[in-house]
């Protein structure tokens, strides 16, 4: 063969051998990129507006390769791209978005799919995530905004050669049951994008689980970091409130002495809802701009209502004609967030309108799918819709929630405020956007287990309060969202709080409870506990903006050897040193499992052995959170509300003999000036017999004052 003819052989072997295999990229150490075919122009790591943590990532050393980038394989085809990765038979997966119904994933079909009323454990969710983690220590991540279909160990392919029969005495399946136990013995996992014409999908490796889960964060810009405000209390008005039903609620609140930072105002405010003008409301709100000036005087913030599809009504409607969707959704546009035009009108006017009057955040709904689940009740725009941009309604489908959301906060930022929303739906990457998911869904475990599943993947999950059935109930239901990211009571469709009266109908009568005033001072005492644990709160943000540990999370993300916790979806982890254990379901006693180590009851002190299950007891005026020995945590004096000029009164209290040592978190909670290094950690430590404090950073805030040291043995 002469030397012309070779090299063209050997160059078109090379071409093919490209087109075959996959691009392997390292991004940071432990985190791959692997890629083939030509992607799409947008997916979710390419809209995701914060820059990964560049420093931090390249600190970590790539200890673990359990799997391995070379192992994962890619097909492109004729009806998009199947991706094949490794998955052996004891390892347990956990993770695709805010899944409700499953908690361990392995052996599952999943489609994360946006969908507005997650449901049947079918994958269908508010936040689908293309995106799982492995007890093992390796995350799949496949940056698509298609519809994506996850087999987790289900699948069998035919076997190329002859296989051998057996003839052993194999009892033949007579039930459902077995038939279906008998058909699997589990596969790799296999991930099928339709449509795709190419793919990358990222492999990420750490140390353990958690690692994996922190590297995550970090690639996203870190995790949020609220302002201190957002920690506190949100209370949400019914949904045709005027005025001077907002001054009575806020007085109700200081007169009573119970802690809120946060009114919110549901779709009355506006002229139009369904769709939306943004327009205030002149009959119920004659001088919006006076009320938000005195409910700040009282140091209450205002959290407005809203969706993203904009009435003909509204004033930015026209402008916004050449820059949606080719359908409405209820008569109003769709507005395409991948426009940079379109992006603007939406952010200008809200922030000249509103943001610019006062308003501290926006609760965003219907940013998700219709109910897919049903035949009846569509509302939003259909899968071949098309949009300036290019994406077709499926993809804007998936990408949707993240666009507005980052399109909204990008006000705040640029103004260099801190806000705190609410929305309804996310894909990949929303790890740094201060805001918390929210569900019209009410069953109680499922609130519980879906703070755990957030966890995963860089989501908030918001549990609410609405009505109830009994005191306990209410009480429970309290109780479990006061230990989650935001505590929102959601009266959008009560006159007076769920506390006076928890039946709906009888509310809106205003006929209370016989025993209303016992019910609120159980309340107030149990909103001030929260308002208490806001210093460790902020310090478990803080350590998830820096380095991305979830300050919500499942037990198995710390123990992932611990069998007992694989499938334990009603205890979660608060920052590094508190558990929670709801109670639910009306129950006085339930099993709470203690990991390794010793734990103490944080409301009786009661030392537990880890390693094995108790009894534990109903307390209805304390939260069931147990604290890790050798923790110490800050306990601030309760106040009714958090602004610039707050100081919280610690006491420091110390679990267990011996020395310890913690941080606390400060800056000035309000701004992003954190970002440019003002910021400090403090330091706690007990020496076995006294505690000192030792302040390390540049800010010049004091928000902390320790009045006192509390040994617990």
């Amino acid at each position: 063969m002469n030397k012309p003819i070779l090299f063209l052989f050997l160059l078109a072997v090379f071409q093919m051998n490209a087109r075959n295999n996959p691009e392997i990229v390292t991004m940071y150490p432990g985190i791959y990129k692997i890629s083939m075919g030509q992607t799409d122009q947008y997916t979710p790591f390419s809209i995701c507006k914060i820059q990964p943590k560049a420093q931090a990532l390249n600190a970590f050393e790539n200890k673990n390769e359990y799997v391995k980038p070379g192992q994962i394989r890619i097909e492109t085809n004729e009806r998009g791209c199947l991706v094949e990765i490794p998955l052996s038979s004891d390892e347990q997966l956990y993770g695709f978005g805010l899944q409700i119904g499953s908690f361990m994933q392995k052996g599952l079909r999943k489609q994360p799919i946006v969908n507005d009323h997650p449901l049947n454990n079918l994958g269908f969710t508010h936040a689908p995530q293309t995106f799982y983690v492995s007890n093992k220590g390796y995350g799949i991540l496949v940056n698509t905004s298609r519809y994506t279909t996850f087999y987790g160990g289900t699948l069998q392919l035919k076997e190329k050669s002859k296989t051998e029969v057996k003839t052993s005495e194999e009892k033949i399946a007579t039930t459902t049951e077995a038939l279906y136990a008998s058909e699997s013995s589990g596969s790799n996992m296999l991930v099928d994008i339709p449509g795709a014409s190419g793919i990358e999908v990222f492999l990420i490796c750490g140390s353990d689980l958690k690692e994996v889960i922190e590297k995550y964060n970090l690639l996203s810009g870190g995790g949020a970091l609220p302002p201190m405000w957002g920690l506190g209390v949100k209370y949400r008005m019914k949904g045709d409130s005027d005025t001077e039903d907002v001054k009575k609620m806020a007085a109700y609140f200081r007169e009573k002495q119970i802690p809120c930072d946060v009114l919110g105002l549901e779709p009355g405010w506006q002229t139009k809802t369904y769709s939306c003008s943004y327009v205030w409301e002149k009959k119920r709100f004659p001088d919006p701009e006076l009320m938000i000036k005195d409910l700040g005087k009282q140091s209450f913030k205002v959290n407005l209502w809203e969706h993203a599809f904009v009435n003909p009504a509204s004033p930015i409607h026209d402008s916004l004609m050449n820059y949606s969707g080719d359908y409405q959704v209820w008569n109003g546009l769709v507005p395409d967030f991948l426009t940079k035009e379109g992006c603007r009108i939406f952010k200008n006017y809200h922030k000249q309108n509103l943001v610019d009057k006062g308003i501290s955040g926006f609760k965003l709904d219907e940013c998700d799918n219709s109910d897919l689940a049903y035949g009846s009740g569509s509302w939003s725009f259909p899968g071949h819709s098309k949009f300036p941009s290019g994406v077709d309604g499926e993809q804007m489908h998936q990408l949707f929630g993240s666009l507005y959301l980052n399109t909204m906060n990008s006000i705040f930022r640029e103004m260099n405020k801190r806000t705190y929303m609410d929305y309804r739906s996310g894909n990949l990457f929303l790890s740094a956007i201060p805001a918390t998911l929210y569900s019209d869904i009410y069953d109680h475990h499922d609130y519980i287990q879906m703070i755990s599943n957030a966890g995963f993947g860089g989501l908030l999950w918001s549990p609410e309060l609405r009505e109830s059935a009994s005191d306990i109930e209410m009480i429970q239901r309290l109780q479990t969202l006061l230990m989650s990211s935001q505590v929102v009571l959601n009266c959008w469709y009560l006159q007076f709080p769920p506390w006076l009266q928890y039946d709906k109908e009888k509310n809106n009568k205003g006929e209370f409870l016989s025993n209303a005033n016992e019910l609120e001072n159980s309340v107030r005492t149990l909103l001030n506990e929260r308002m208490s644990l806001i210093p460790y709160l902020y310090t478990a943000f803080a350590n998830y903006h820096f380095a991305g540990t979830p300050p919500f999370r499942a037990l198995v993300v710390d123990y992932p050897e611990d069998e007992h916790v694989f499938r334990l979806d009603d205890q979660f982890l608060i920052g590094s040193d508190l558990m929670a254990a709801p109670f639910y379901d009306d129950a006085k006693q339930r099993q709470v499992y203690f990991p390794e180590g010793v734990w103490y009851d944080f409301r009786t002190n009661q030392k537990y052995q880890g390693g094995q299950s108790y009894t534990i007891e109903y307390i209805s005026e304390k939260l069931p959170l147990f604290v890790k020995e050798h923790a110490i945590i800050p306990v601030a004096k309760p106040v009714l509300f958090v602004n610039s000029a707050t100081v919280f009164e610690l006491e420091c209290r110390v679990y267990g003999e011996g020395m310890a040592k913690a941080t606390l978190y400060e800056d000035d909670g309000e701004t992003y000036d954190f970002e440019q290094g003002n910021y400090q950690w403090n330091t706690l430590s007990w020496d076995g017999e006294k505690g000192k404090i030792l302040k390390n950073g540049q800010t010049r805030t004091n928000r902390y004052q320790i009045k006192s040291w509390n040994l617990i043995k």
